[in-house]
């Protein structure tokens, strides 16, 4: 049977169904592990939800600041809270640019009016920041000072990425994402879809230190779980202990859950088979 084509839309959705499904991940909510405020159907909801938004930016209709914008009012609208802010941050260049030399050219032509409407998404949600950063987006003085410095988008990525490793993608080029859609790629077809993003989840949790976690408890904290999840790669530690401890701790990477979610698209868009 010959299929419609996909959107970008269509692939950016399914990126987030499969990545939130996908079992296990240590720390974040999958198909087996809730936490008591964000379940998984909150996630699916927001999936759901955010389509509008995706279209739109697809279609040229709104810009990266107004996308993120539309995309998490819509998707604020459930008692889970924050599920995919920093996906956002991530998919809405990629969808608006079909793929990454397309996004980083959105992303270097970003202006003050997007890093004004980031900010403003950003308030909206309960994403943790930096008590000491001095743009703190509950200072009515950061969008003054945004707007009297012409601070673009990508300004505000590039101020913020040493701390952020969703920010830092918009300055790399997207490496991290690129490294998680090539494995994928390369992952054979023993596996199914789920069992792939797992493997690579966890390879590279074991890989790069997560700074959602580093942001909650502190490097020492972040770096501990880095070890803990090469030790799951050596065989050393079992991933259902380790992912049982995480959850028990609260210890959930995601900022590594929205690149899997970037990964995932980027893959699905060069004829990665989930299925």
């Amino acid at each position: 049977m010959k299929c419609p084509p996909t959107s970008r839309a269509e692939y950016a959705q399914l990126a987030m169904m499969l990545e939130v499904t996908a079992h296990p991940k240590p720390g974040n909510v999958d198909r087996c592990h809730d936490y008591q405020d964000t379940r998984l159907e909150h996630f699916l909801a927001s999936i759901i939800a955010c389509r509008p938004a995706l279209d739109a930016v697809e279609r040229g209709e709104l810009h990266i600041g107004a996308g993120l914008y539309d995309a998490v009012i819509r998707t604020n609208c459930h008692a889970g809270g924050n599920t995919h802010f920093g996906a956002f941050i991530l998919l809405l260049p990629l969808v608006a640019g079909g793929d990454i030399p397309g996004a980083l050219r959105l992303i270097q032509e970003t202006t003050v009016s997007d890093a004004i409407l980031f900010y403003q998404a950003f308030a909206e949600t309960q994403v943790r920041v930096i008590e000491s950063d001095d743009l703190d987006i509950n200072d009515p003085g950061s969008l003054q000072r945004i707007r009297d410095e012409g601070m673009t988008l990508h300004d505000v990525m590039t101020y913020s990425a040493p701390r952020d490793m969703v920010c830092q993608e918009w300055i790399n080029g997207f490496s991290l994402t690129r490294r998680f859609a090539d494995r994928l790629h390369t992952s054979g077809t023993l596996e199914n879809g789920a069992a792939m993003i797992s493997r690579t989840f966890i390879e590279m949790m074991a890989e790069v230190k997560d700074t959602f976690i580093a942001k909650k408890f502190g490097d020492t904290v972040a770096e501990e779980t880095r070890l803990k999840a090469a030790a799951v790669c050596r065989g050393e530690l079992s991933i259902t202990d380790f992912d049982e401890e995480c959850i028990a701790h609260g210890i959930n990477p995601g900022s590594l859950a929205d690149i899997a979610i970037a990964g995932i698209y980027l893959a699905l868009t060069e004829g990665w088979r989930w299925d």
